[in-house]
């Protein structure tokens, strides 16, 4: 049997220690053989495909450690506000919107950076009166919380405060009145149930749309951070119609106010999949965020709040762990707050050794936590441009101004972990970031946006080498879903999945990278993007 792909280039970075490599062989979706450029006479077939990629960087494929496929490419409807920095923009941003809607539609948006709105808080006054009388839905930046406007808590009989399974709010005034603040998901169900969804051919192009644009970043495979039930049929419809454009790892949700009858669906639900997806693992949620004063802090933010777990009773949370872990079962579980960290830490302890697991996000961390993820080989999993695209150098963001200095100084401590010994697994969390993964080695790597040099280092003791970036998206990716043995490098065996970019991420300036061609992504030993020629 011949290669189906040969693929050269002057530098490969294997990640496996080899050196000297310039061409990669790939047959039947795995990687058959590597060598030189002068083996490929020798290994080529009549049908083989040969692609010499001249000066440009072959890598294993990258992999995103945290998105959110699916349900990004449902909340990405409507207007996107990241860009929206005042008050005045983000208004102006609804009525345009809204302008171009029939009268009864819904004004959707995503993105609302709370930094815009400052002290004066998040209110349905604010939207009131620019969408022409519409129900408006605007999502925050970070996807915990939404702002409804009157319209839309009319229509969703939202009138007052509710009591949930989680730690979720229906903000009111002193009145009792709601405010039009949905913090956490239970709060903001009670308002998305009434909006129109879309069919699932619009929700299958939509997220076909998004792997498209995944693929065309380089990315080859990503960690799904859910996997609602109408995520099978989605991925099914791409398959029915040819592949997906990148590799899926999908983590459902176990969430407060289920059981064991509940659970036991996700445990059976684990290895479904297609050609290209499959369902692996558990997402929970220990806190929510510090922005949203949700998450789990030991002591209180300067606003009084982020004092309490997402589950209402913690200990469930822990018996909900460990019931997984008992069963085989790997998990990944949202913890921001140092307390929030601290409880899901101690969890894990208690079923170390029994599976694989992570930690995700970890925005603020005393020392004594950074030590115990090396202890308990917990894999952290972060994303470098929440620190850089929604905080300032100078704490004057809402993030920084909640948390106080002393904790805002113990932020998004990537290179402590590292030096600890900590696997550290990066990604974008997408949509709550962008998903190309040039910007987030340059973010990690810099802590600052990249090809901004004007912007001020945020942290820059916590910034990662270029090496220790890159493994965040290969050797340490690999590892935290338990891969290692399968993808990470390229080797003899291994998935043909492969990015190849113009620059070598490894020697180029940070801030060039952000802007880097992207010549190749190979995913199961196919082509899924080929950047110009």
């Amino acid at each position: 049997m011949r290669p189906d792909l040969i693929v050269c280039a002057d530098t490969v970075h294997t990640m496996a220690g080899t050196e000297g490599i310039t061409a990669v062989a790939l047959q039947d979706g795995l990687i058959d053989a590597v060598g030189v450029r002068g083996d490929v006479a020798d290994w080529r077939g009549p049908g083989t495909e040969v692609v010499d990629l001249g000066s440009a960087t072959l890598m294993p494929g990258l992999t995103d450690s945290h998105v959110h496929p699916v349900m990004g490419a449902g909340l990405t409807r409507g207007v996107g506000l990241l860009g929206a920095a005042t008050v005045d923009e983000v208004r102006a941003a609804v009525a345009a919107e809204s302008a171009g809607l029939p009268p009864d539609a819904w004004v959707l948006g995503w993105g609302l950076n709370p930094n815009a709105v400052g002290d004066g808080g998040l209110t349905r006054e604010l939207i009131d009166d620019v969408s022409g009388g519409r129900p408006v839905l605007l999502r925050t930046f970070d996807g915990h919380s939404a702002l409804a406007s009157t319209e839309a808590l009319r229509i969703a009989g939202v009138d007052g405060p509710r009591v949930f399974d989680q730690k979720s709010e229906i903000v009111c005034d002193d009145a009792g009145r709601p405010t039009g603040l949905l913090l956490e998901m239970a709060a903001m169900a009670t308002v998305d149930q009434v909006v129109p969804e879309p069919d699932l051919a619009t929700l299958t192009a939509l997220t076909r749309s998004a792997l498209t644009r995944m693929a065309s970043m380089g990315i080859a495979s990503a960690h799904a951070m859910e996997h609602a039930p109408v995520a099978s049929a989605v991925y099914a419809a791409i398959e029915a119609d040819g592949d997906l454009p990148i590799r899926l790892r999908c983590s459902p949700w176990c969430v407060p106010g289920t059981d064991e009858a509940d659970w036991s669906d996700l445990v059976a639900a684990q290895g479904e999949g297609g050609r290209r997806w499959t369902v692996r693992g558990i997402k929970l949620f220990i806190d929510g965020t510090i922005d949203n004063g949700t998450a789990w802090l030991a002591q209180p933010d300067t606003c009084g709040e982020s004092t309490t777990s997402f589950w209402p009773d913690p200990q469930a949370y822990q018996r909900a762990l460990a019931w997984f872990a008992g069963r085989g079962v790997p998990t990944a579980t949202h913890a921001i707050g140092d307390r929030g960290v601290e409880f899901v830490l101690d969890a894990l302890e208690s079923v170390n050794g029994s599976g694989r697991h992570r930690v995700e996000h970890i925005e603020t961390i005393p020392d004594e936590l950074v030590k115990r993820f090396a202890q308990l080989d917990v894999t952290a999993s972060m994303q470098p441009t929440h620190v850089t695209e929604y905080t300032e150098a100078d704490g004057s963001d809402n993030w920084s101004r909640r948390l106080g200095p002393a904790r805002t100084a113990q932020g998004f401590r990537t290179r402590d972990l590292r030096d600890a010994g900590v696997r550290v697994a990066l990604g974008s969390d997408w949509p709550i970031a962008d998903c190309d993964p040039r910007g987030i080695l340059a973010s990690a790597q810099l802590r600052r946006r990249g090809g901004s040099p004007d912007r001020a280092a945020i942290r820059p003791d916590q910034a990662l080498t270029a090496t220790m970036a890159l493994e965040g998206f290969t050797t340490h990716a690999a590892w935290s879903a338990g891969e290692e043995d399968v993808a990470g490098t390229i080797a003899v065996g291994k998935r043909g999945d492969l990015t190849a970019l113009a620059l070598d991420p490894l020697l180029a300036p940070a801030d060039e990278l952000v802007d880097a061609d992207i010549a190749l992504t190979v995913v199961a030993g196919t082509i899924s993007y080929r950047g110009e020629a």
